[in-house]
Protein backbone atom coordinates (compact mmCIF):
# COMPACT_ATOMS: atom_id res chain seq x y z
CA UNK A 1 0.00 0.00 0.00
CA UNK A 2 2.89 2.31 0.81
CA UNK A 3 4.16 1.59 -2.73
CA UNK A 4 0.98 2.50 -4.62
CA UNK A 5 0.93 5.77 -2.51
CA UNK A 6 4.81 6.68 -3.54
CA UNK A 7 3.75 5.91 -7.32
CA UNK A 8 1.17 7.66 -6.85
CA UNK A 9 2.89 10.75 -5.61
CA UNK A 10 5.44 10.18 -8.23
CA UNK A 11 3.13 10.37 -10.79
CA UNK A 12 1.34 13.40 -9.68
CA UNK A 13 4.58 14.96 -9.12
CA UNK A 14 5.42 14.33 -13.03
CA UNK A 15 2.45 15.15 -14.60
CA UNK A 16 2.28 18.39 -12.60
CA UNK A 17 5.83 19.23 -13.83
CA UNK A 18 5.56 18.33 -17.05
CA UNK A 19 4.58 20.61 -20.37
CA UNK A 20 2.98 23.43 -18.69
CA UNK A 21 -1.32 24.60 -20.33
CA UNK A 22 0.73 27.94 -21.29
CA UNK A 23 3.98 27.59 -21.69
CA UNK A 24 6.53 31.34 -22.23
CA UNK A 25 6.76 32.75 -25.24
CA UNK A 26 9.91 31.41 -27.20
CA UNK A 27 12.40 34.15 -26.67
CA UNK A 28 15.12 35.04 -29.32
CA UNK A 29 18.42 34.62 -28.80
CA UNK A 30 21.48 33.42 -30.65
CA UNK A 31 21.13 30.15 -29.89
CA UNK A 32 17.10 30.21 -31.13
CA UNK A 33 16.96 32.16 -34.27
CA UNK A 34 13.84 30.89 -35.30
CA UNK A 35 11.71 32.15 -32.19
CA UNK A 36 9.87 35.60 -33.00
CA UNK A 37 11.71 38.74 -32.32
CA UNK A 38 10.19 40.80 -29.22
CA UNK A 39 7.58 43.05 -30.10
CA UNK A 40 9.54 46.75 -29.78
CA UNK A 41 7.59 48.79 -26.98
CA UNK A 42 7.46 52.46 -26.84
CA UNK A 43 7.60 54.04 -23.38
CA UNK A 44 4.82 56.86 -23.16
CA UNK A 45 5.87 60.18 -24.06
CA UNK A 46 5.66 62.30 -21.03
CA UNK A 47 3.45 65.64 -21.27
CA UNK A 48 5.32 68.44 -22.50
CA UNK A 49 7.20 70.74 -19.89
CA UNK A 50 5.42 74.41 -19.00
CA UNK A 51 6.66 77.15 -21.02
CA UNK A 52 9.09 78.52 -18.62
CA UNK A 53 9.12 82.34 -18.45
CA UNK A 54 10.89 84.16 -20.85
CA UNK A 55 14.22 85.20 -19.33
CA UNK A 56 15.29 89.14 -19.32
CA UNK A 57 18.33 90.80 -19.66
CA UNK A 58 19.39 92.94 -16.59
CA UNK A 59 20.32 96.32 -17.25
CA UNK A 60 24.05 95.43 -16.55
CA UNK A 61 24.06 92.68 -19.08
CA UNK A 62 22.70 94.82 -21.50
CA UNK A 63 24.42 97.97 -20.75
CA UNK A 64 28.00 95.65 -21.64
CA UNK A 65 26.35 94.13 -24.98
CA UNK A 66 25.97 98.23 -25.57
CA UNK A 67 22.71 97.85 -25.67
CA UNK A 68 19.50 99.52 -23.75
CA UNK A 69 18.02 97.17 -21.59
CA UNK A 70 14.39 95.92 -23.42
CA UNK A 71 11.12 95.69 -21.48
CA UNK A 72 9.32 92.84 -20.49
CA UNK A 73 6.08 91.33 -19.22
CA UNK A 74 6.40 93.02 -15.96
CA UNK A 75 6.02 97.12 -16.25
CA UNK A 76 8.39 99.26 -14.82
CA UNK A 77 7.77 101.64 -11.81
CA UNK A 78 9.02 105.62 -11.03
CA UNK A 79 9.82 107.13 -8.20
CA UNK A 80 9.69 110.88 -7.00
CA UNK A 81 12.55 112.85 -6.72
CA UNK A 82 14.86 111.44 -3.37
CA UNK A 83 12.22 109.15 -2.42
CA UNK A 84 11.14 105.50 -2.38
CA UNK A 85 8.13 105.70 -1.17
CA UNK A 86 5.48 104.26 -3.77
CA UNK A 87 2.89 105.98 -5.67
CA UNK A 88 -0.51 105.13 -5.90
CA UNK A 89 0.56 104.55 -9.98
CA UNK A 90 3.28 102.28 -8.90
CA UNK A 91 0.45 100.75 -6.73
CA UNK A 92 -1.37 100.20 -9.48
CA UNK A 93 0.95 98.82 -11.61
CA UNK A 94 2.77 96.69 -9.06
CA UNK A 95 -0.67 95.27 -8.38
CA UNK A 96 -0.82 94.20 -12.49
CA UNK A 97 2.75 92.64 -12.03
CA UNK A 98 1.99 90.99 -8.85
CA UNK A 99 -1.22 89.05 -11.06
CA UNK A 100 1.46 88.47 -13.71
CA UNK A 101 3.97 86.83 -11.04
CA UNK A 102 0.62 84.45 -9.36
CA UNK A 103 -0.24 83.34 -12.72
CA UNK A 104 3.49 82.50 -13.75
CA UNK A 105 4.48 80.71 -10.42
CA UNK A 106 7.55 79.35 -11.96
CA UNK A 107 8.90 82.79 -12.71
CA UNK A 108 11.78 84.41 -10.35
CA UNK A 109 12.31 88.48 -10.62
CA UNK A 110 15.28 90.51 -9.99
CA UNK A 111 14.05 94.43 -8.97
CA UNK A 112 16.49 96.85 -9.77
CA UNK A 113 16.40 100.14 -8.16
CA UNK A 114 17.49 103.03 -10.19
CA UNK A 115 18.30 107.15 -10.00
CA UNK A 116 18.77 109.93 -11.54
CA UNK A 117 22.21 111.65 -11.65
CA UNK A 118 21.92 114.17 -9.08
CA UNK A 119 22.89 113.93 -5.40
CA UNK A 120 26.40 111.26 -4.88
CA UNK A 121 26.52 107.76 -6.28
CA UNK A 122 26.97 106.18 -3.05
CA UNK A 123 24.15 108.19 -1.66
CA UNK A 124 22.23 106.78 -5.00
CA UNK A 125 23.38 103.28 -4.35
CA UNK A 126 21.29 103.38 -1.30
CA UNK A 127 18.19 104.77 -2.37
CA UNK A 128 18.53 102.78 -5.49
CA UNK A 129 18.75 99.77 -3.20
CA UNK A 130 15.63 101.22 -0.69
CA UNK A 131 13.23 102.15 -3.72
CA UNK A 132 14.04 98.11 -5.06
CA UNK A 133 12.89 96.72 -1.36
CA UNK A 134 9.59 98.81 -1.48
CA UNK A 135 8.66 97.50 -4.43
CA UNK A 136 9.60 94.10 -3.55
CA UNK A 137 8.21 94.27 -0.12
CA UNK A 138 4.89 95.47 -1.66
CA UNK A 139 4.62 92.68 -3.89
CA UNK A 140 5.27 90.32 -1.00
CA UNK A 141 2.38 92.11 0.64
CA UNK A 142 -0.01 91.36 -2.65
CA UNK A 143 0.81 87.30 -2.23
CA UNK A 144 4.06 86.91 -4.42
CA UNK A 145 6.60 84.60 -2.53
CA UNK A 146 9.88 86.46 -1.19
CA UNK A 147 11.61 83.78 -2.25
CA UNK A 148 11.45 84.33 -5.92
CA UNK A 149 12.32 87.66 -5.91
CA UNK A 150 15.65 90.07 -5.08
CA UNK A 151 16.37 93.23 -5.22
CA UNK A 152 19.92 95.13 -6.56
CA UNK A 153 20.48 98.50 -6.92
CA UNK A 154 22.68 100.71 -9.80
CA UNK A 155 21.93 103.90 -8.20
CA UNK A 156 22.88 106.69 -11.37
CA UNK A 157 25.00 103.71 -13.09
CA UNK A 158 22.66 102.74 -15.65
CA UNK A 159 20.39 105.93 -16.83
CA UNK A 160 18.09 104.90 -19.68
CA UNK A 161 18.15 108.78 -20.82
CA UNK A 162 21.33 110.39 -20.25
CA UNK A 163 20.20 114.44 -21.10
CA UNK A 164 20.76 116.94 -18.14
CA UNK A 165 16.57 117.65 -17.80
CA UNK A 166 13.92 116.87 -15.61
CA UNK A 167 11.97 114.70 -18.22
CA UNK A 168 14.83 112.52 -18.54
CA UNK A 169 15.69 112.82 -14.61
CA UNK A 170 12.18 111.28 -13.98
CA UNK A 171 12.62 108.57 -16.70
CA UNK A 172 15.72 107.28 -14.49
CA UNK A 173 14.03 107.00 -11.27
CA UNK A 174 12.69 103.99 -11.46
CA UNK A 175 12.55 100.19 -10.83
CA UNK A 176 12.73 97.98 -13.09
CA UNK A 177 11.68 94.55 -12.86
CA UNK A 178 13.56 91.65 -14.62
CA UNK A 179 12.33 88.50 -14.99
CA UNK A 180 15.24 85.68 -14.62
CA UNK A 181 15.61 82.08 -15.83
CA UNK A 182 13.11 79.43 -14.12
CA UNK A 183 14.57 76.62 -11.94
Amino acid sequence: MFQNGVRLLVLSFLFACGNPANPPPQKWTSENPNAPAPAKVEAPKPPPAPKPAPAETSSLEALKQGQTAAGGPLKDIGYNFDSAALSDDARATLRGNADWLKANATARIQIEGHCDERGAADYNMALGAKRAQAAMDYLATLGVAANRMSTISYGEEIPVCKEKTEDCWVKNRRARFVVAASK
